[in-house]
């Protein structure tokens, strides 16, 4: 890690500023449409910017340029040449989002500077944002971006750590997918990345959640704690200079040998992606933002009638384990029909075809194996009305994607899953719109898989239905019994989700919780490791309501075709439950500890909750939230699901205002209206 402290020191030097004999302090004010959340802009030798809520200081004073390598830093003695306010009041459309419509209302000041540059603000109800603005001609390329928070106190935090500490090459090949660490300010291991979004406490209850949106082809941003006192700050990865083919998994990856002293290459009139910090004062607001999605760039391949959201009988998680079958499960044609087979019989529109399709070890999509006949299997699932989606590693995919997206598409595949881009420097995050352009000029949907946080793309791009980026189930099937997925599940929802779609994975039928040992009087983990018949903590009807409260237009049903045979209830269940929505509301919650969350598609409501390791009694006012009272199907921990977490109990119940359930722990619950 000496690596990045090395970094950080030359930017620093970069960016130092001598004191000005005089010099005077230019104050911009932006003010939020409800006149609540102010941020002030002060510009004298550097630029530093301040956030307030209600009259409460939210983000001291907070330093933020940009080192070109042509010597000029934009923040450093910076002449202001104008200065433009504008409001923007409208309503726009959300295709594949979590609601059709989102209203963008937000006020906005454009600062304009001396050397063709320029600082945009906007101030939302519930947070501002910046970004710069370069109107250079010609090639140059960005040494570094400075972004600090300086916060008011030593606040606790919530924050994803990259998942292992290591060097700086190792810390920057990771795949975004940690659990939360909770500490102060000053607690943070200054030696280790923290990826976005993150979230730190503020005074009066209130709180700010940092993230960013608009990312494209420019590195994504990491945390680091440093030395200044309650101060986050920002680094990029450096852009990869070298790599070394066939490496990592299965020689499926590549392996970064040397990097670049700068962090992008910019060879064109840009504006650059938005810095954004979430403001709220409590974490239902933070659930029901949509900043990340109003701040990104506007759908950029216009219809989007042909992209088919759905759900997805998936085969690796569950290791193609079938049973009762008369021939030898795997990655094979029989098996495979077989997932087309149950897929049809409950109407679910796609089967994915994961790793081990094409032959394995190569950079080459066109290389099929000989147990798969892909071309029977396009034509056996068309007959059937189930598409086809296929699974690509992301470097292979990059040697031949226009080949390999016109071979597919005439062939009938409706989409592919990119995998292993492990990374967020400019390269990766250019590869993936990349991959968004290419797949939507043959009309394939994309999933991305193995890659960092949405931050705006999905709008964008809306063919790019899912992202990872999140700590799915896939977990389940090596992470130790000390891992606390349970937890995960009531936090996620209120940072990484805020960022767009999750491809989480949910839907196991094997579902372990903490039971009481009665001889010991101990609490025992059920749950433990296993990769060929993996399990989710929590209970079942934990999985199910999952499929309410986390957002994924392309939603997998992780477990083995045989599984969900075995349990009717739930598998009708998954397969009725839409994946996009017309309306969405968080309505009660603690990051945490909980969340209740409300969906509408059409006229028919779903009411999901989940639960911690703490049992819970939800009161949920129906009629107010939907508008509705009368019949409704309620789905809910059994009396018996604190010990079997497979205990769960579906009745009709009369709903005229108020329903009370109770969550067992691991638990959750969906009242369906």
């Amino acid at each position: 890690m000496k690596k990045i402290a090395f970094y950080k020191l030359v930017l620093s030097l970069i960016l130092v500023t001598t004191s000005a004999m005089g010099t005077t302090t230019q104050k911009i004010t932006v003010t939020s449409p409800d006149g609540a959340t102010k941020a002030q802009i002060n510009i004298e030798n550097d630029i530093r910017y301040s956030i307030s809520q209600d009259e409460v200081l939210v983000l001291a004073p907070s330093k933020i340029a940009m080192a070109l390598s042509n010597g000029v830093v934009l923040g450093k003695e910076s002449k202001v040449k104008n200065i433009q306010k504008s409001t923007v009041d409208k309503t726009i459309t959300s295709p594949f989002y979590k609601s059709t419509t989102v209203k963008d209302h937000y006020n906005q000041v454009a600062i304009e500077f001396e050397g063709n540059w320029s600082l945009e603000f906007r101030a939302y109800n519930d947070g501002v944002a910046y970004r710069f603005v370069s109107n250079k001609r010609g090639n140059f390329e960005v040494v570094n971006e400075i972004a600090d928070y300086e916060f008011v106190n030593d606040a606790d935090t919530t924050v994803p750590y990259v998942y292992s500490p290591g060097d700086l090459e190792h810390q920057l090949s990771q795949a975004f997918e940690n659990t939360y660490t909770h500490l102060k300010i000053s607690e943070l291991d200054k030696e280790r990345l923290m990826f976005l979004p993150l979230s730190v406490a503020a005074p009066k209850g209130k709180r700010v959640t940092i993230t960013e949106s608009d990312l494209r082809n420019y590195p994504g941003m990491y945390m680091q704690a440093t030395e200044k006192e309650n101060t986050l700050s920002a680094f990029f990865a450096p852009l990869r200079k070298e790599v070394e083919e066939h490496s990592g998994y299965n020689n499926l990856q590549v392996t970064v040998k040397s990097r670049h002293d700068y962090i992008a290459k910019i060879n064109q009139k840009r504006s650059f992606p938005w810095r954004a910090a979430i403001v709220t004062s409590n974490d239902v607001e933070l659930a029901n933002t949509d900043l990340s999605y109003l701040l990104a760039e506007e759908n950029a391949i216009g219809d989007t009638s042909w992209i088919k959201p759905g759900k997805v009988a998936w085969d690796w998680w569950n290791n193609w384990n079938l049973e009762g079958v008369d021939f030898k499960a795997g990655i094979n044609n029989q098996t495979y029909k077989y997932y087309i087979d149950f897929a049809a019989k409950n109407g679910i529109e796609y089967v994915i075809l994961d790793e081990g399709w094409s032959v394995n070890k190569v950079y080459d999509l066109m290389q099929v194996v000989p147990e798969i006949d892909l071309e029977e299997l396009l034509a056996y699932g068309k007959e059937r009305n189930v598409g086809i989606i296929l699974w690509a590693g992301y470097y292979a995919f990059d040697k031949d994607m226009q080949k390999v997206c016109e071979h597919y598409s005439k062939m009938g595949v409706k989409g592919f899953k990119v995998d292993f881009m492990n990374g967020d420097d400019q390269d990766l995050v250019y590869f993936n719109e990349r991959v968004a352009k290419m797949c939507a000029n043959y009309d394939l949907l994309a999933d991305l898989h193995g890659t960092y946080k949405p931050a705006g793309l999905q709008r964008t791009y809306p063919n790019i239905l899912n992202f990872e980026g999140v700590h799915g189930l896939e977990q389940m099937k090596w992470q130790p019994q000390t891992c606390d997925q349970v937890t995960y599940d009531v936090t996620m929802p209120y940072l990484r989700m805020i960022s767009g779609p999750v491809d989480y994975t949910q839907g196991a039928m094997n579902n372990a919780v903490k039971s009481l040992n009665t001889i010991t009087n101990t609490v025992e983990t059920q749950y433990y490791p296993n990769f060929s018949k993996p399990m989710s903590q929590g209970t079942r009807m934990h999985q199910l309501a999952e499929y309410v409260i986390f957002l994924s237009p392309l939603n997998m049903l992780c477990d083995t075709p045989t599984n969900y045979e075995k349990n009717p209830v739930s598998t009708k269940f998954i397969a009725e439950i839409p994946t996009v929505w017309d309306e969405s509301k968080t309505i009660d919650g603690v990051m945490g500890e909980y969340i209740v969350t409300a969906r509408r598609s059409g006229d028919t409501w779903y009411i999901g909750g989940l639960n911690n390791w703490d049992a819970r009694d939800i009161t949920i006012d129906v009629k107010g939230i939907t508008g509705k009272s009368g019949q409704a199907t309620v789905y809910k921990d059994g009396i018996n699901a604190d010990n079997n977490g497979l205990d769960f109990k579906k009745s009709t119940e009369n709903v005229s205002d108020k329903i009370t359930i109770h969550m067992a722990p691991g638990g959750g619950f969906v009242v369906k209206l």
